[in-house]
């Protein structure tokens, strides 16, 4: 059929996320072996990050930097407006569902945006295409360091904080930004390696966030999270995800008119603007809080990345449509 190309196909690394969490709930790790699932996760997790950095292209930010008023309107949609959102759907939900769940959707709000799936999302749509590369590149880069200094002044204060230490700030350091730094001031020496064997390189990439998101949930389901999450919540998860989405896109298609941007910047808005990484953020959720609540803590994330893929993928291919 004629529209059968505008509805989104699913990303079939969600199935199988989808499906390491039924595992892990049917068959969790438990005991010793859960403590070497962490522990395989946590190097899983190093390589991941030092892989991220021997990817990171100096010169394409580079050739990107001078559309700055683009770059600081991304950057302040996904590090404030998002944010402020965050804050202020954790207040209004805070009592009605778990602690953990409004934690959780307080963090997805302070996350980077993603790399791969943003860029890829504005070649579609016929944006600028290294604008987005450098877009979603400074903001991967800035939220290493920043997600974990939001996460500490916005959840040790108010009704979404659950046991947040300012010491996990120390452990991303250690385990996120130390291995990213190492990749990539390697990059001269391995970048060339790496870029000719994405296709190889991709299971590992993928395979590190499928074992944490394995592991997460097989420490969740141990502390009964099925007990504590039933179906109503999952569908006021996805009906929040969808609110906070929805806001972000139609603020940013108004900050576009304002600031009278040209159509291929504002896609590379659209689509770097509105996006957050799983891939930063359940490493990053790893780090930062404790084994038992890293499966509440993401599950918002997984939801909110999910819904995101369908409604941009769909977008994308709308405004492709519209650019012929």
């Amino acid at each position: 059929m004629p529209f059968a190309r505008f509805i989104p196909k699913i990303d079939p690394f969600l199935v199988w996320l989808t499906l390491a969490v039924v595992v892990a709930s049917l068959l969790p790790a438990r005991g010793a072996a859960g403590d070497l699932f962490w522990l395989l996760s946590k190097v899983a997790i190093v390589l991941l990050f030092f892989l991220h950095g021997a990817k990171l292209s100096r010169e394409a930010i580079l050739q990107g930097l001078g559309n700055w008023r683009l770059h600081l309107a991304t950057l302040g949609t996904t590090y404030a407006l998002f944010p402020a959102l965050g804050l202020a759907t954790a207040w209004l939900v805070s009592g009605w569902i778990d602690p953990l769940l409004v934690s959780g959707l307080l963090f997805l709000t302070l996350l980077s945006s993603t790399v791969q799936s943003s860029i890829a999302l504005v070649s579609v749509a016929r944006g600028n295409v290294a604008a987005a590369v450098c877009s979603a590149s400074l903001s991967n880069l800035l939220g290493i360091l920043l997600t974990p200094l939001l996460v500490g002044l916005l959840m040790t204060t108010g009704k979404a904080h659950d046991g947040f230490d300012w010491q996990a700030v120390e452990t991303v350091t250690v385990q996120l930004l130390l291995p990213f730094v190492a990749g990539h001031v390697l990059r001269p020496w391995i970048g060339g390696f790496v870029e000719r064997n994405k296709k190889l390189l991709m299971p590992v990439d993928r395979g590190s966030i499928l074992l944490v998101v394995y592991s997460a949930f097989s420490a969740a389901v141990v502390g009964g999270i099925w007990s504590r999450v039933d179906a109503p919540d999952l569908a006021v998860l996805l009906a929040l995800s969808a609110a906070i989405l929805g806001v972000v896109m139609l603020t940013m298609f108004a900050l576009s008119r304002a600031m009278a941007m040209p159509r291929k910047d504002f896609i590379v808005l659209l689509f770097c603007g509105s996006q957050k990484s799983l891939v930063t953020g359940v490493p990053m959720a790893g780090a930062l809080f404790a084994p038992a609540q890293v499966g509440m803590v993401v599950l918002p994330l997984m939801i909110f990345h999910q819904l995101q893929m369908f409604v941009c993928a769909w977008i994308a291919a709308r405004l492709a449509r519209d650019a012929h």
